[in-house]
């Protein structure tokens, strides 16, 4: 009888302490979950009222020491009162990490600085030989001479064709030839995955494909052009006339690949920025204008890695610190900044911002470039803190399995930092 008595004490006991068990279990995952999507917003306003900056710093404090994105990835952050002249906060600054998309600042304010916002992208039209005005016959090669530019499009090419048949042109009996010679034959960034659906990096890229000759030839055809001979691809010889230019303003293709992150805008600009060195533009001379741009800053002996201007390339490495560097530099030159910050996506309005912060008080007051690849979430930008300063900001979150979380605590910090 005692026997009995013994084992069903036991028997309870056990079930007592599974019971307990599961339900610290399901607490713990239900404390993760909340962490990972609104808690860490919870814990702020929690703090006791702090003078300013003292109470920024405290609620950066508790939104990292709480995250749960953080037990198992990395944090690059750096916030600098511009207003102030002063560092705010800082965590693993120093740290080199992949920057994703938010590599585009480094490229748009080495472009502004370098390029000007009156900078053109241009595509030309060039013929070399005699026009038969009698038959009406173009005995000679045209050129189209490319110069990257990303929104060549259907209507450009109409254009050229109108212009040949404006000349009183209806047959070319010559070869056509597409000039490449802007950039290198390279048609992939260093360090790109093989599996991306990248864009083609030609100096005549249409539609993200290296196949402006066929739209241009329709374009012929269409405008009741025969072509008598070859096509191929040729550089336009000196004393070649030009019959047309076709552009494209910088500002537009900026606003684009700021925006929207578009990735061929981005290596439209750093290709831009590599024909500054000279003819052929290569990767190599867009890495020495910003290398150049990081000592005009005053940055030395950080350790960094620039492989392309879109953020693609799994071998661009930089720090927060870096980035912060950048966005001071171009807020303190107003010829960069004032057509710089309109680009950025604005929180909770447009781009890739658009349906994130909502309904914070970080709401039109965050403008800043998101950045995500495999592993990798990034958002750095500008905002206005609750006393009216201004802030720059860099956040890296490196080692992410999803982004979902790494987002939402970036978009905590952004509340935090305008709180």
């Amino acid at each position: 009888m005692i026997i009995n008595r013994t084992r069903l004490y036991i028997l309870n006991l056990l079930l007592l302490l599974s019971t307990t068990i599961m339900a610290q279990e399901q607490k713990f995952a239900d404390s993760v979950a909340a962490d990972s999507i609104a808690a860490d917003t919870l814990q702020i306003d929690s703090i006791p009222d702090l003078p300013w900056p003292q109470s920024l710093q405290a609620r950066l404090d508790t939104l990292i020491k709480k995250s749960s994105v953080l037990k198992t990835s990395q944090l690059g952050l750096m916030v600098y009162d511009l207003t102030a002249d002063s560092v705010l906060y800082t965590h693993d600054h120093k740290q080199v990490m992949r920057p994703a998309s938010t590599m585009k600042l480094i490229t748009a304010i080495t472009a502004l600085e370098k390029l000007g916002i009156d900078h053109e992208f241009k595509t030309q039209l060039y013929r070399k030989g005699d026009y038969i005005d009698s038959t009406r016959v173009f005995e000679g090669d045209i050129y189209i001479v490319g110069g990257m530019d990303p929104r060549l499009s259907k209507d450009d090419m109409k254009a050229f064709a109108d212009t040949l048949k404006a000349l009183g042109i209806d047959t070319i009996r010559g070869s056509i030839y597409a000039d490449k010679s802007f950039k290198d034959a390279d048609l992939y960034g260093e360090g790109w995955c093989w599996d991306d659906d990248n864009s083609m990096l030609s100096a005549l890229v249409f539609n993200r494909k290296d196949d402006a000759m066929k739209h241009f030839l329709n374009a012929l055809k269409d405008a009741g052009i025969f072509h008598d001979g070859e096509t191929g691809e040729k550089t336009c010889p000196s004393g070649s006339e030009h019959i047309y230019t076709r552009t494209h303003a910088f500002l537009m293709i900026l606003n684009k690949m700021m925006k929207d992150s578009n990735n061929l805008y981005a290596e439209a600009v750093y290709y831009q920025i590599g024909r500054t060195q000279g003819k052929p533009s290569t990767a190599k001379k867009a890495k020495a204008v910003e290398e150049a741009m990081l000592r005009k800053i005053g940055i030395q002996n950080l350790p960094h890695r620039f492989a392309d201007g879109s953020g693609l390339s799994l071998y661009n490495y930089v720090t927060a610190e870096m980035e912060v560097a950048f966005l001071r530099y171009a807020y303190n030159n107003s010829h960069i900044y004032k057509y710089l910050r309109p680009t950025l996506p604005e929180a909770g309005i447009d781009g890739t911002l658009e349906k994130r912060m909502q309904g914070t008080v970080a709401e039109r007051n965050v403008a800043a470039k998101t950045g995500t690849l495999s592993g990798i979430s990034s958002l750095a930008g500008y905002c206005t803190a609750a006393n009216g300063h201004e802030l720059a900001f860099c956040i890296i979150n490196q080692g992410v399995m999803k982004s979902a979380p790494a987002k939402t605590f970036q978009d905590n910090i952004c509340i935090a930092l305008c709180k």
